[in-house]
């Protein structure tokens, strides 16, 4: 079978994957120059079933509040004029339940784990250099109260099966001794099987070995429509011609429903904006060797080989992907203190993205109206994780396979 995969981030190059190692012939569609240019370029790079929460729970509304008169909330709302904003927010409240929140952290994880399986299998037969690390990631805390309600938190995801290590602040120093120069820490989570990686040279790397397996990836291929008859996709119209497959996979993330939309799919999908320095090691003599996650401030580090990324912030605020310095003035300031001989701080590179989301925070996986569309998209702020996963399940799908878990609902 001919399959065609719009969409070249971390979603679309694993699905694309999975179903060349089907058997099929895949041709994956991608408008800019390069796969991972976007969402999976400058992300935290956490491969993070421990950090499975849905970001709709009951406390999101007043953080959303909040955030409108104070600027360095880690959750913040932009208000505009475009109506799919408020249609969104409307559904995202919607899903900030003390028992929606539960039921879509626990579908959450469930993609998560099967997902971080997956990559294992995929790593088991290819060679990817990513700068992988599989010690763990710390998740900790600067309070008492902070630590008592992050463990509490933590319950639900280690009934589902995930490991935790509970530790004080010198267990902390133990693992991460380049923690122990800078600001006082309760305590925090070891999540042992979590891992790291930089999905950006994953996706690009995984892009090469399809390409050398007689996958076509065509790049600097902007679609411009799906064209569709009675209950089936015909074709996908790009500026370089039309491109026919027997089956496609709309893997395109925050652009996902503006395709859509004309076919009469109504994809509940909003960009929500995040920040990232990548800052090299040069000559410091305490960096970060562990990933870990600041949860009083709500900043990842990541290593990666010679340099930390460092992410924060999720703002609702459209497609604009513009930033300014001040805007990373807090998670500069918060990695600084953290690790005061980390990296060199005055070199660090600037970029924010956008974070395809759905209300309920899970994707949106799975056959369409048009019998030969299939969906897999609005990963939100752990596309990385959940990506081989509702990879394999699309192409389980798509084989006729019944998936190895359900599908998100």
């Amino acid at each position: 079978m001919r399959v065609v995969v719009m969409g070249g981030g971390v979603v679309g190059v694993t699905t694309a994957y999975q179903l060349l190692r089907d058997g099929h012939e895949v041709v994956l569609l991608e408008r800019k120059p390069e796969v991972a240019s976007e969402t999976s370029f400058g992300n935290a790079g956490m491969i993070a079933p421990g950090h499975s929460f849905a970001w709709s729970s009951p406390r999101a509304p007043l953080i959303l509040l909040k955030s409108l008169v104070r600027p360095n909330q880690a959750l913040r709302f932009r208000p505009s004029a475009d109506p799919r904003l408020w249609s969104w927010s409307l559904l995202f409240l919607g899903q900030c339940t003390a028992e929606r929140a539960a039921r879509n952290t626990r579908a959450k994880y469930r993609i998560a784990a099967y997902s971080q399986s997956v990559l294992q299998e995929t790593l088991a037969v290819e060679t990817i250099i990513y700068d992988r690390s599989t010690a763990g990631i710390l998740y900790f805390y600067r309070t008492e109260e902070s630590l008592d309600r992050g463990v509490a938190h933590m319950r639900i995801l280690a009934e589902c099966g995930q490991q935790i290590r509970v530790l004080d602040r010198a267990g902390i120093v133990a693992l991460e001794p380049a923690l122990a120069g800078g600001p006082p820490i309760a305590g925090g989570i070891h999540c042992p099987t979590d891992e790291t990686g930089d999905c950006r040279l994953f996706t690009r790397s995984l892009a090469a070995i399809l390409a050398a397996h007689g996958a076509e990836i065509r790049t600097s291929t902007a679609i411009e429509r799906i064209a569709v008859s009675g209950d089936q996709v015909t074709e996908v119209a790009t500026a370089a011609g039309a491109v026919r497959g027997d089956a496609y996979v709309l893997a395109l993330g925050c652009e996902s429903p503006r395709l859509a939309r004309p076919i009469g799919l109504r994809l509940p999908v909003y960009p929500v904006k995040g920040y990232s320095l990548t800052i090299p090691v040069g000559n410091h003599r305490a960096p970060p060797s562990l990933g870990a996650i600041d949860e009083d401030n709500l900043v990842a580090i990541t290593r990666f080989g010679d340099r930390v990324r460092v992410t924060a912030t999720a703002e609702i605020a459209g497609y604009d992907t513009s930033h300014r310095p001040a805007d990373f003035a807090h998670m500069r300031k918060v990695v600084r203190e953290l690790y005061p001989d980390g990296a060199d701080y005055e070199r660090a590179e600037m970029w924010a993205g956008l974070r395809p989301m759905t209300p309920s925070n899970l994707p949106i996986l799975g056959p369409s109206r048009f019998r030969n569309l299939y969906l897999n998209t609005g990963h939100g702020h752990i596309g990385w994780t959940m990506s081989h996963g509702t990879a394999r399940m699309t192409a389980d799908l798509i084989a006729g396979r019944e998936p190895a878990i359900p599908l998100p609902t």
